[in-house]
């Protein structure tokens, strides 16, 4: 183990922590967050409908107010959050087990930290979206899992930083994106937090994949 890699290790266990809770917290007091009301929006038939009669009609929610494109956008989000912290959850218990570096070990430690609580509180929002939680990761996540269970050492710690590289830049995209165009404020509130969270483990795995001489172009792959 390297220098290098021993210093790049510790500043990993003393990252994120704070600003994470202190987020969570936040998203508890928001007014769309667990514990929260969430605001309905009053059921009204759109201008469109009236003008042309054989336009489909907007579904009814449960609570009687109309389903908006928005709100499929929300719930295909969340879904696909879900599934996503499941599987960084479950890599980086991986990284823990196949990996002989300190630092890539640390690193999925944190990942299974983090990921677990960002996914207990995407469950709440999931809840009120009415989002069935997932089963597992998804098609594409399980097949990365069984390709790195094959791998072990030097192997795995190469194939994981690359996937973490990748994983870690579109998802800051895509929490970025939803947490401009979402309307609900407990998912807007924990998208922040996600980008937050997201950002500082894309700046570790970043730092690692040059110790371990990985470059970004190949994690583009």
């Amino acid at each position: 183990m390297t220098l290098t890699n021993m210093t790049i290790g510790n500043k990993i266990l003393m990252c994120s922590a704070t600003a994470l809770l202190a987020g969570v917290t936040a998203f508890a007091q928001a007014p769309g967050g667990p514990g929260g009301q969430q605001p309905s929006m009053p059921s009204q038939t759109s201008p469109n409908s009236q003008q042309n009669p054989g336009a489909a009609p907007s579904l009814p929610q449960a609570d009687g107010t109309a389903v908006t494109p928005q709100d499929f956008s929300d719930k295909a989000f969340v879904k696909q959050a879900l599934e996503g912290g499941v599987a960084e959850v479950q890599l980086g218990q991986l990284a823990q087990q196949k990996s002989q570096s300190a630092d890539v070990k640390q690193f999925g430690q944190k990942m299974v930290q983090d990921h677990t609580q960002l996914g207990e509180q995407m469950k709440m929002i999931a809840k009120s979206l009415e989002v069935s939680e997932p089963k597992g990761p998804s098609k594409k996540d399980k097949q990365l899992i069984a390709k790195l269970s094959a791998l072990s050492g030097d192997q795995f710690d190469q194939e994981y930083i690359k996937a973490m590289l990748k994983d870690h830049k579109q998802d800051l995209k895509d929490f970025k994106d939803q947490a401009q165009a979402t309307q609900n404020p407990g998912l807007q509130k924990l998208t922040q937090i996600g980008t937050n969270v997201i950002s500082q483990h894309l700046q570790m795995i970043e730092q690692i994949a040059q110790a371990h001489n990985v470059s970004a172009q190949a994690s583009n792959k």
